[in-house]
């Protein structure tokens, strides 16, 4: 691929990208359960408007488009009155979860390295189903990952097993509000009363629920309490385009006050350019995300928000009440949110998953971790709502049908190899075996995941990283 010698029609190349979507996710048809959060037309139609309004305004520099210092201050503050923060509470926009969640770990870990600077090797407590971000984020800055057991039937962090993991060295607790795997809120104020006996930070993550489990609350769902009522958290993350349905990437991270949020921010004069201070990861950005959300937030409103959440709470209710009446599924934990996983002791998930795809439907595989069966994952969103009950019937039907079909295993010296294999010893070419036996040959996925799936679900999370990661170096230019 060259440029060009000549540009391009306006038409052709439209007509170009078009049809580079071909094999992309359906979301539009309000059947797919996962990375799309869709409002609807209208909403769509205000949040491009805006979006396209502010593309060119850069966020590098809030003295020259004070709009945007107007639009970011505006969403922080209607933020932190949803989630019970007091005027001293401050935030920013992010470009989503993970730099929010990587802004909250860079700030504990400078907050104590000028408190207590005897801290070497600083250490964050993380619950199994913490986010992945948190992985990321403790891989970028140098703070060492420990990770607690979480029970293994609510599948909520476990305060007395991250108790015993405190040490001198810890710096951060985490808790989610939901977790993503399986969206049940960690339990925020014991967390919160623990960090706060131990002079230590607590982050929420409420990346996933933040913004509508006000909602759910007030509609009389038993909503654990996450946010800045609970006086141990120091931090919190909330997404604006997950369930605000902004236009991604939207996210807010708040701190409890400006003393702590001083130490996310950036800044550099030693050198002979302009003069640099970030108050997040990115420098120059576009002011369309945020003036989308602003737009998105405003136009929906808060009655028109509790609408919606009413909408996806009882969506979310009957199918759990369907999963149940399905005896070869079973529930992973009792969902708090719009959040729902499944798995099944008697009919593979990854060809279930499958199945439902061939169906045209979306829902999310995830691995096996820790007490945490290989299941199925779904996201409720709006725009799924008037399809729940064709779901859930599809679903049984697949069911029936996989449960049905010849047993579709592994061969058992394939099985025996995956599960003796040594980190240790494994090479580049080692590794393109491994691709080429879970059908992966060149840079095409398979349409049927189930194969790949339970490969990947037999390695250890070791291998299973090494293996993704020369499958994705390949995969890029």
């Amino acid at each position: 691929m060259k440029i060009p010698k000549n540009g391009m029609s306006k038409e052709k190349i439209f007509n170009q990208l078009e049809s580079f979507r071909t094999n992309d996710l359906d979301w539009r048809s309000g059947r797919a359960f996962g990375y799309i959060f869709d409002p609807g037309p209208e909403v769509l139609g205000i949040s491009k408007e805006a979006y396209s309004l502010f593309l060119t305004e850069n966020g590098l520099d809030f003295t020259a488009f004070p709009s945007l210092l107007r639009l970011e201050n505006e969403l922080v503050d209607m933020a932190r009155k949803h989630l019970h923060g007091d005027e001293q509470v401050v935030g920013n926009f992010t470009s989503g979860g993970t730099e929010s969640i990587i802004l909250a770990v860079k700030t504990a870990r400078d907050y104590f390295r000028a408190k207590r600077p005897e801290i070497k090797e600083p250490e964050m407590i993380l619950p199994t189903t913490g986010h992945a971000a948190f992985h990321k984020a403790a891989h970028y800055l140098q703070v060492k990952v420990v990770q607690t057991p979480v029970d293994p039937i609510t599948f909520k962090a476990d305060v007395k097993a991250v108790r015993d993991a405190i040490t001198h060295n810890t710096i951060l607790l985490v808790g989610s509000a939901p977790s993503y795997a399986h969206g049940v809120v960690d339990p925020i104020r014991a967390l919160g009363e623990l960090a706060l006996e131990k002079g230590i930070l607590l982050h929420s993550d409420a990346c996933m629920g933040g913004f509508m489990l006000p909602y759910f609350r007030r509609l009389g769902a038993p909503v654990p309490d996450f946010d800045f009522s609970v006086p141990g958290v120091s931090s919190l993350s909330v997404d604006l385009h997950k369930y605000a349905y902004a236009a991604k990437g939207a996210s807010l991270i708040l701190y409890r006050n400006k003393d702590l949020r001083k130490y996310q921010i950036f800044a550099c004069s030693r050198w002979a350019g302009y003069t640099v201070v970030n108050n997040a990861v990115q420098s120059s950005k576009s002011g369309g995300p945020m003036a989308a959300a602003w737009a998105v937030i405003n136009f929906i409103g808060d009655d028109g928000y509790l609408e919606f959440a009413r909408r996806k709470l009882e969506a979310t209710r009957r199918v759990v009440e369907g999963i149940e009446k399905i005896p070869e599924l079973r529930l992973l934990g009792r969902p708090e949110m719009c959040l729902v996983a499944f798995t099944s002791d008697m009919v593979n998930v990854f060809h279930l998953i499958d199945d439902m795809n061939d169906k045209g439907w979306y829902i999310q595989p995830a691995l096996s971790f820790d007490n945490s069966q290989q299941h199925i994952h779904m996201s409720i969103n709006v725009s799924n709502v008037k399809w729940i009950d064709k779901f859930l019937s599809d679903l049984e039907d697949s069911v029936h049908q996989v449960l049905n079909r010849k047993a579709e295993e592994l061969p058992a010296g394939l099985q025996q190899a995956l599960t003796s294999l040594d980190p240790s010893a494994m090479t580049g070419e080692v590794f393109s075996r491994m691709l080429q036996m879970a059908g992966i040959n060149g840079t095409e996925l398979p349409r049927k995941m189930a194969d790949i799936n339970e490969i990947l679900n037999m390695l250890s999370p070791e291998l299973r990283e090494r293996l993704l990661v020369e499958y994705v170096n390949n995969l890029f230019c």
